[in-house]
């Protein structure tokens, strides 16, 4: 091991610590203060928790029990995330932010399911498209419709929708969208 100055080792030298790794206490301490802020999918609690020092199996064992608690709930998590972020975004998007979150399939698509049962995804692609189309006007029809067309597809609203949300929105017909490069 090469020394520093002071005959310590260079990270201690450099004032760059260990990491530190956590007990079973302060692991739970720990994932009690991330709940404490906002609710966390149990993958990411338990990711969360190996980046502060938790060695993988204690993180999966502290979770475990925060969820048989009743604190870690992933099927409570993606109803609420789905219902607050499809107010802006479409289907699609919400399945795949909930995928990576590690949220099981079958109740990613039961939260989704349940975030569009107010609103359709037309509906909301509408509001969406009427939103945005005053700042996007000020091109030519065809930049218009690309523009409102890519601002919808990075939404997450699917093909379908988004076609007819902008022909609807541009008065442009099916030959007019396929030329503008849809």
């Amino acid at each position: 091991m090469t020394r520093g100055p002071s005959g310590r080792g260079l990270r201690a030298a450099a004032g760059v610590r260990a990491p530190r790794v956590l007990d079973a206490r302060q692991a739970r301490a720990v994932a009690l203060d991330l709940l404490s802020r906002k609710a966390w999918a149990r993958r990411e609690l338990s990711s969360r928790l190996c980046r502060r020092g938790a060695p993988a199996d204690l993180a999966e064992s502290v979770v475990a029990d925060l969820e048989a608690r009743g604190y870690v709930d992933d099927r409570s998590f993606a109803t609420s995330w789905a219902e607050l972020r499809a107010r802006s975004l479409g289907s699609l998007r919400l399945r795949d932010e909930l995928t990576r979150k590690g949220i099981a399939r079958p109740l990613v698509e039961e939260a989704v399911r349940g975030a569009f049962a107010e609103a359709d995804e037309l509906t909301r692609a509408r509001r969406a498209a009427r939103r945005r189309w005053p700042v996007l006007q000020r091109g030519t029809p065809a930049q218009a419709a690309r523009r409102l067309h890519d601002h919808l597809a990075r939404r997450g609203y699917p093909a379908s929708v988004v076609r007819r949300v902008v022909r609807e929105t541009c008065r442009l017909t099916t030959g007019d969208l396929d030329e503008s490069g849809d």
